[in-house]
């Protein structure tokens, strides 16, 4: 059976039309100097194991939240915060709000709110004579999160 409709080549999203938001203490930091940022939502997974089934069987057990981030070397907000962890042992937490929406496509906007980011690490000073732009990669978990905004049906043409 053929299909009559096919995905406009407009509608994909492209990776640099979005935004992301932090709020932290209160205060919303645009990201401006934001390169990339991923978050994925993992099962924690348990093998059952059935009698009369030689294989194994899976049972969810509940998840975790994980990520990168890929900043510009151009703030120092994160590296106050992580020292104030070090030299205090109080720890920051911050919800992000990523945002994407491409004019150019018919899928409209979504919003995804990540909840309790927490960053893993953080580089507290950096030199590099071979770069031009420096950057640094972030791992970190979040506890939560929420589609505030969802993107519209695909309709095709």
């Amino acid at each position: 059976m053929a299909k009559d409709l096919t995905l406009r080549g407009a509608d994909p999203i492209s990776g640099k039309l979005g935004e992301c938001y932090a709020n932290i203490d209160g205060n919303m930091e645009d990201m401006l100097y934001l390169k990339k940022i991923e978050a994925k939502i993992e099962k924690n997974k348990k093998d059952i194991n059935v009698l009369g089934y030689p294989g194994s069987k899976n049972k969810s057990t509940g998840w975790k939240g994980t990520g990168t981030c890929t900043l510009y070397y151009i703030t120092s907000l994160f590296r106050k915060k992580m020292l104030e962890y070090m030299n205090t042992g109080e720890d920051f937490y911050m919800d992000m709000f990523v945002l994407n929406e491409d004019p150019s496509s018919n899928t409209g906007r979504q919003k995804v709110w990540l909840k309790n980011v927490n960053f893993d690490g953080i580089t507290l000073a950096m030199l590099d004579i071979d770069n031009t732009e420096l950057s640094e990669e972030i791992n970190f978990t979040f506890d939560g999160a929420e589609l505030v905004e969802e993107f519209d049906t695909v309709v095709g043409e």
